[in-house]
């Protein structure tokens, strides 16, 4: 019997998995993948919002205000990739300076610090690529960019080392009330919990509805996005968004902290929640699009495209609250954009009402640091040299694009949550995520999960699931 069962590793649950771990609770948390950070939460923009764009006084605009000043402490601490780059809002028209304004005093509303307009003049001096045809911009200083795995992962590792249990590759297909909690059934086995958080993200009203009468509902919002080479990567300095319309924020164009530029996303409403497909038309917008903002976007310099599900709940709003007919049932529900910037935000309010509730004593043993995995690119000659020495694998380069090192990946790999796929070493090291997206380095990336984990070429996988590298042996060829 857990206190807490959570369901859902991305960045909310893994948010609400560590600020929970400072209490002496038993406490799990269920993913149906074979990782953490494997579905909305690795395909967004990796941006943290000013709060500028939600309606001042919503529980969204709340979370996302307290996220964003909570970011930079919680990236120290966990020692994940942050920088606050400032954001810029672009308005196209004289006929749309009222609605530059409205938004500007949106902000003012909401108290967003240090926000002021831009004439055309000051733009452009802020950001030379800027299109001629932009006339305006609210510049928010506060706005900034991360690294969503990175920020994941490290809540998640955390959480983990302070004792809480993730199971993997494991389904929830029902949950029960029964007299002390509820019943999770999965496809592995069943679960009893006293308490369950609920952060499933655009599944998260399937689950709401199993143990509701007050039904909500859950919309996929696809969003497609271009990833540009580093060579491209000082295109601008800040984040630049386009004027909101009805279905977000638009395409945007922006820095990444890894020293590439992003662009989009499309916003596109489906019924396959699962489905993660691109699209010429999708892509290609995003292009042209982006073009308005930035003219001078390389798009031969593009060198992978991708697409994420947001998780629209038919009110526009986070639902984040004990059921009223279904008690210790906590949503974290309806976690759209800005759900990334308000994930610390989140965490911190799903323990407020789960401690509430259980009335949990404080865990003496809580240690809410975590050192991340190493990037010898950050150290002096002297310091890399001294490490190789002491640690030959720092010295033998497997990713050419990213300069990764076997011991980053072997660090990866052993760490609380190591990495057991090719995208779980992508994602923690970044190793296949430069010019050639893996070309050269999945084989010799495979061999060391294959001799690390202890299993078969055969057995390892892109991401799990049936994902598998290798399917057979030539015939001369002797199995590994």
């Amino acid at each position: 019997m857990y206190d807490v069962v959570i369901i859902g590793a991305g960045v909310t649950g893994s948010a609400a998995a560590r600020e929970l771990s400072r209490y002496n609770l038993n406490i799990c948390v269920v993913e149906k993948e074979e990782d953490v950070c494997c579905g909305t939460s690795k395909a967004n923009s990796g941006i943290v919002h000013s709060g500028i764009d939600c309606i001042p006084g919503t529980l969204m605009a709340q979370m996302n205000i307290l996220g964003n000043r909570l970011m930079e402490p919680l990236s120290k601490e966990l020692d994940f990739p942050f920088k606050r780059n400032g954001s810029l809002i672009l308005c196209f028209s004289k006929e749309d300076l009222p609605r530059l304004e409205e938004l500007f005093q949106r902000g003012i509303t909401s108290k967003i610090p240090n926000i002021r307009i831009l004439n055309k003049e000051e733009l452009h001096e802020m950001e030379p690529n800027i299109s001629d045809e932009a006339i305006a911009a609210i510049y928010a200083p506060t706005g900034g960019i991360v690294c969503p795995f990175g920020m994941n992962i490290s809540m998640a590792e955390n959480a983990a080392a302070n004792g809480v249990e993730f199971k993997f590759d494991t389904e929830i297909k029902n949950i029960t009330k029964n007299p002390n909690g509820y019943t999770l059934e999965t496809d592995n086995n069943s679960i009893e919990t006293r308490c369950v958080v609920n952060a499933a993200g655009v599944h998260a009203d399937t689950f709401h509805n199993m143990v509701s009468q007050n039904k909500i509902h859950i919309t996929a919002r696809r969003g497609e996005y271009c990833l540009l080479d580093k060579t491209a990567g000082n295109l601008v300095s800040k984040t630049i968004f386009q004027l909101p319309g009805k279905y977000g924020k638009g395409i945007l164009v922006t820095p990444t902290v890894h020293g590439n530029t992003l662009i989009g996303p499309t916003a596109n409403d489906h019924e396959n929640k699962d489905s993660t497909r691109t699209t010429a038309d999708g892509l290609s917008h995003v292009c042209e699009a982006a073009k308005r903002s930035i003219p001078s976007i390389p798009v031969r310099q593009i060198i992978t495209s991708f697409s994420g599900n947001r998780a629209h709940e038919d009110h526009h709003e986070f639902i984040i609250e004990e059921l009223a007919d279904a008690p210790c049932f906590i949503d974290a529900a309806g976690i759209e954009s800005p759900g990334l910037t308000s994930a610390p935000a989140i965490g911190i309010r799903i323990a407020e009402i789960v401690c509430n509730l259980l009335k949990p004593a404080k865990n003496p043993n809580f240690d809410g640091t975590r050192k991340g995995i190493l990037d010898p690119k950050t150290l002096s000659e002297e310091e890399y040299a001294a490490l190789i020495k002491d640690q030959p694998a720092y010295g033998n380069i497997i990713c050419r694009c990213e300069m990764i090192t076997e011991g980053e990946i072997l660090d990866a790999i052993h760490r609380p949550l190591g990495a057991k796929s090719l995208d779980g070493i992508k994602r923690r090291t970044r190793a296949g995520m430069g010019r050639c997206q893996a070309g050269f380095c999945s084989p010799k990336t495979m061999e060391i999960l294959a001799r690390e984990l202890q299993v078969s070429l055969l057995d390892i996988t892109k991401n799990g699931g049936n994902s598998h590298m290798v399917i057979g042996y030539t015939k001369n060829a002797e199995e590994v």
